[in-house]
């Protein structure tokens, strides 16, 4: 598929479940003046249709950063959520970035100019006023409808301000607000083919008096030995409940989980170790 295909539902095939990646885009996170909470909402939203996110990255407002971003994010064929910066103002550089990697031009977007328009209606309405659509505040909002060239929206339900998407690259505003629904509309949307709710399973056991080194050959074991599975060691020095320990598991399709942490507690028994409580997670 093109990177700037426009219907990004085209895909179709479990078989060809892509990752999906999160873009944080913003001064504001790296500066500390605010904390990012779209990424454990990100997870969260993931986690309900039985997804998971297979990276993240913080990027400041530097258009050149951003565009280098942005340009692997169309390229990689990912699924990728890029928050904040999609605004009019001087900082705001998503939406110019993004056209620059896709080396496409900016247009005022038919329906996003519809959208605006009709919440500076309401606005207005609001405060008394008559809605003039010349004044100059009112076209610089306008701004906030520039997209590059073909893309889609992805309807604000907080304000109608949209967000856009290129193919499989999606772009909503930074105020959780507004972005935390709209990630999900794009997912509910264009993704449910790849919806498993119940086909992921976590199982793992505390560990006792062990050294990650010396169980590294029994997990790289684990994972040659049952396909699809993927092993997990994390250990941890001051644990309220266990103190110094190794939380060690498997996780995949629950089918595959059960064979694959019935041999990982067995291969545990030549180590002499001593096992904590089993969990599950799904």
């Amino acid at each position: 598929m093109h990177l700037t295909d426009p219907n990004p539902h085209r895909l179709t095939s479990p078989e060809a479940a892509p990752n999906f990646g999160l873009l944080i885009i913003g001064d504001e996170i790296l500066s500390g003046k605010r904390a990012d909470k779209h990424l454990p909402k990100m997870i969260e939203l993931l986690k309900e249709r039985g997804l998971s996110l297979a990276y993240a990255e913080y990027v400041g407002d530097d258009p050149e950063r951003i565009t280098a971003v942005l340009q692997r994010a169309f390229e990689s064929g990912d699924v990728v959520f890029s928050t904040g910066g999609i605004g009019a103002t001087p900082d705001d550089h998503t939406r110019q970035c993004a056209a620059r990697a896709l080396g496409v031009n900016l247009e005022l977007h038919p329906q996003a100019r519809v959208l605006i328009e009709q919440r500076m209606q309401e606005l207005a309405l609001e405060q008394g006023k008559t809605y003039d659509p010349t004044h100059a505040d009112n076209l610089h909002r306008l701004n906030m409808g520039v997209f590059p060239q073909g893309a889609q929206i992805i309807p604000n339900p907080y304000n109608k301000i949209p967000g856009f998407s290129c193919g499989h690259v999606h772009f909503v505003p930074g105020f959780p607000v507004m972005a935390w629904p709209m990630m999900a509309w794009v997912l509910d949307t264009h993704y449910p083919v790849f919806f498993a709710k119940d086909a992921w399973q976590e199982r793992s056991v505390i560990v006792f008096g062990a050294m990650e080194a010396t169980l590294t050959p029994l997990m790289e074991a684990i994972e040659r030995d049952f396909t699809g599975i993927k092993v997990f060691s994390l250990p941890s020095v001051d644990h309220p409940e266990y103190g110094r320990h190794i939380e060690l598991g498997v996780k995949g399709a629950p089918d595959a989980v059960a064979p694959a942490f019935a041999a990982l507690v067995d291969g545990l028994a030549p180590f002499r170790v001593k096992l904590g409580p089993e969990l599950v997670r799904s």
